[in-house]
């Protein structure tokens, strides 16, 4: 078999394993959702699709965030208490200061970009591993949202512009008394805009050569700590919007929220075809991801499973996608 033959056919298996890796997670949602309306009364319900988006769009967001990150190299455990800063430090501004909602929008992203930003630098400079400082981070931003808060949750009540992206607010109105929340349509913008981001700018580009491999992207003169720390500013960011979207739905910033999320994440952001090792990946496999985990905790939750078992169940659907993005790398 000549060199060019090889080549072609290496290149031909190389693409059908990167489209299985981005149909199989819309085929298992696909699947789901048919086993559900099957098997779980009133899963098809149009209530129950609204509900099952509104459990989605938090997850969905921070799911964008941890895609960047992970596409990277990195992986960054702080998704969920940073979001958590970041809605603290809007009730802060608007609050406790008084100041204008614009000025608490803007003060969370920043607060958010800055708390990426800094973890960044300790990955970059201080050269510590990526699951050590996003670590730290978490309990830093744990930590720090306690204090500001001084332990009691800010409320938004005297915010009514502030809650235009609560639960219960929306513009639209699909079926009779069954409407979209705001939150969902923001995070379907967070996805489009991460997305552009990623497959079309010159950052995108910079974000998958640091995955793919971070001593190529150096050697040809890629600034790699300055992108790296860009990478984990611009994850804080969109955690600035998860901590927007959490605080409105429940008209309050709850120093005590958060833990947990970034695990929620994490598993989206693999079942949506992330590869762990870093260069590829996708936003729409993240919130497909993301909305694969709602709907099987939905449907098992309308099916009576105990709250124990859902947890077990999810917990075996991300070792599962692991284990696929393992095989699929090795066939790679």
């Amino acid at each position: 078999m000549s060199t060019t033959t090889v080549e072609t056919t290496q290149r031909a298996g190389l693409l059908s394993m990167a489209t299985l890796q981005k149909v199989l997670p819309f085929a298992v949602l696909v699947i789901l959702f048919g086993f559900f309306c099957i098997f779980a009364p009133y899963f098809a319900q149009p209530s129950n699709f609204v509900a099952i988006m509104v459990a989605t769009y938090v997850t969905g967001v921070l799911a964008c965030a941890c895609t960047f990150v992970i596409i990277s190299g990195g992986i960054d455990l702080s998704v969920g208490t940073l979001m958590t800063f970041t809605a603290v430090m809007s009730g802060t501004f608007i609050t406790n200061m008084g100041l204008p909602m614009l000025v608490g929008v803007i003060g969370a992203l920043l607060s958010g970009a800055l708390a990426g930003a800094l973890t960044g630098t300790i990955i970059s400079k201080m050269k510590l591993p990526p699951f050590i400082a996003t670590l730290g981070m978490m309990q830093l931003a744990r930590g720090s949202s306690l204090l500001i808060a001084h332990e009691k949750p800010i409320y938004f009540t005297e915010t009514p512009s502030y809650l235009l992206i609560a639960q219960e607010s929306s513009i639209t109105n699909i079926f009779p008394s069954i409407e979209i929340p705001n939150g969902v349509f923001l995070m379907f913008f967070v996805a489009i805009f991460c997305a552009l981001i990623l497959n079309r700018t010159l950052f995108g580009r910079y974000v998958f050569a640091l995955g793919s491999n971070e001593e190529a992207a150096r050697l040809s003169g890629m600034n790699v700590d300055f992108w790296k720390i860009c990478t984990y500013a611009f994850s804080g960011l969109i955690c600035g919007v998860a901590g927007l979207l959490i605080s409105s739905r429940l008209s309050q910033a709850r120093p005590d929220l958060g833990f947990g999320y970034e695990l929620e994440a994490i598993a989206a952001t693999v079942i949506g075809g992330t590869s762990l090792s870093g260069g590829r990946g996708s936003i729409l496999g993240s919130i497909i991801g993301a909305f694969i985990l709602s709907v099987l905790l939905n449907g098992l939750r309308i099916m009576g499973a105990e709250e124990d078992w859902k947890i077990v169940v999810t917990g075996i659907v991300i070792i599962l996608a692991v284990y696929v993005d393992t095989l699929l790398r090795k066939k790679s």
